[in-house]
């Protein structure tokens, strides 16, 4: 009888020791507590065991450790304890937090962040060649400044598409006195480069996709929301689309589109985005331009809300903030109160809907309340008009034509440069609008020509 190959097995999980620090002053959206549940469910996503968590609560971080040296020592003894392999900070340490840490704490316990947690996340989950482009940068730029004899390592992924790097394979390529650290760093920085060449790339073909889009006249709506919200399953009952849904964090990283359908035979582009969570790394907000220009872009945002969560309103609030952050702030928001179908009274999110001007409760899972969502989304695209006062270059005909065509003209202004318009125009308009808007207490200033009021 032939033998049986042995069955493939999964690596071992690394066991993981969590550490959290309230400074006194600062303001969190999360209680601390709940800060490190979060951060237990990311490094669970992420693969890794949680054994023990410690906490402390400082007036500033340590200059050297971040925490204070008596809080090292126990740190220590909790790792040995729990024979911890790897210490997560809940705050994002600088490099000599990390440097400091793990020469204190032995050679044998690597010390992560956050940060580091959610780049390994969006790493295991990028998919398309733009997401592990952006990725890419992402990890290249957070541990440039963190690069030391324990992380050369990432110096040897170097290159990848653009040529090898000068140090892969441990060719010596180094100059007089120069050090192999310092030409790992060489290599990361020209790394670092080459992607956001790419990158670019990327954003001028998108924002070419969007042009092509608006010619074409179909609104586009950008799903947003706290990660393990609900987006993709809300996206997938709507167009009956197939999209990755998993009950995990971070998910669905890559954007995608679809057509739905909406009453009155209207149509729309519905795009679910990456999910959002407090304390969101810069390095991610940075490198993610291109995708997150598909939300600043959108007519319509609808913000998907994990009702059952019992953190449900900060975390709505941690979304707003980062859409004020990337400049979508302004867009118009219909708000879908998810997973009501995990409440144990449903009918207890109408309690929530007056926390919000357009909301609807629902279930992305059993189809519930879908319609009355579908109703506000077309009304706000189609029905609502918002005020609005620009002044448009007269090379914007395309954009003046527009305001002709379907917005209400209250009064125009013709001058030498371009025409003022102030007015009504409908929701799905908008965005389109933004870079000529003139502000609420912005001076107008007049153009002596052949100016005309409409009244």
């Amino acid at each position: 009888m032939p033998k049986r190959s042995p069955e493939p097995t999964t690596p071992p999980r690394e066991r993981a020791f969590l550490v959290g620090v309230e400074l006194y002053g600062q303001e969190y959206l999360l209680t601390l507590e709940d800060s490190l549940t979060e951060l237990s469910l990311l490094c669970d996503t992420a693969g890794l065991d949680v054994v023990g968590e410690l906490t402390q609560k400082l007036d500033r971080p340590n200059a050297q450790t971040f925490i204070g040296s008596g809080k090292v020592e126990e740190l220590k003894a909790l790792a040995e304890e729990t024979l911890a392999e790897v210490v997560v900070f809940d705050n994002e340490l600088n490099p000599r937090h990390q440097r400091e840490l793990e020469e204190a704490l032995g050679a044998n316990v690597r010390v992560l962040d956050r940060t580091a947690v959610i780049l390994d996340i969006f790493a295991q989950h990028a998919h398309t060649s733009e997401g592990q482009l952006q990725v890419k940068l992402a990890q290249y730029e957070y541990y440039l400044p963190r690069l030391t004899g324990r992380w050369t390592h990432l110096a040897r992924q170097a290159g990848g598409g653009g040529g090898r790097a000068g140090s892969v394979g441990g060719v010596g390529l180094r100059g007089p006195g120069e050090t192999q650290l310092e030409v790992d760093r060489r290599a990361i920085r020209r790394e670092i480069t080459r992607l956001k060449e790419e990158l670019e790339k990327v954003r001028a073909h998108r924002e070419n996709y969007r042009s092509q889009r608006k010619r074409a006249r179909l609104p586009t709506i950008a799903l947003v929301g706290y990660t393990n919200a609900g987006k993709s399953t809300l996206l997938n009952r709507m167009a009956r689309a197939d999209v990755y849904v998993a009950d995990q964090l971070f998910a669905t990283l890559d954007p995608t589109t679809r057509r739905v359908h909406l009453a009155g035979n209207e149509t729309a582009l519905f795009t679910d985005t990456v999910g959002f969570i407090q304390k969101l790394p810069t390095t991610l907000v940075s490198a993610f331009r291109a995708t997150l220009e598909e939300i600043a872009a959108a007519d319509l945002l609808v913000h998907v809300v994990d009702i059952s969560h019992p953190n449900a309103m900060n975390q709505a609030e941690s979304v707003q903030q980062t859409l004020e952050e990337i400049g979508a702030g302004h867009i118009p928001v219909v708000v879908a109160l998810n997973k009501i179908d995990l409440l144990p009274d449903p009918a207890a999110a109408s309690d929530s809907l007056e926390n919000f001007p357009q909301a609807a409760a629902i279930s992305a899972r059993t189809g519930e309340g879908l319609e009355k969502l579908l109703s506000l989304i077309r009304y706000s695209l189609y029905e609502s008009f918002a005020p609005i006062l620009v002044r448009l270059p007269y090379q914007q005909g395309q954009l003046i034509s527009l305001f002709h065509e379907f917005g209400q003209i209250e009064r125009i202004e013709h001058g030498r440069t371009g025409v003022l318009l102030q007015g009504r125009i409908p929701g799905r308009l908008a965005a389109q609008f933004n870079a000529w808007k003139i502000k609420p207490g912005e001076t107008i200033e007049k153009e002596n020509s052949h100016d005309a009021v409409v009244e």
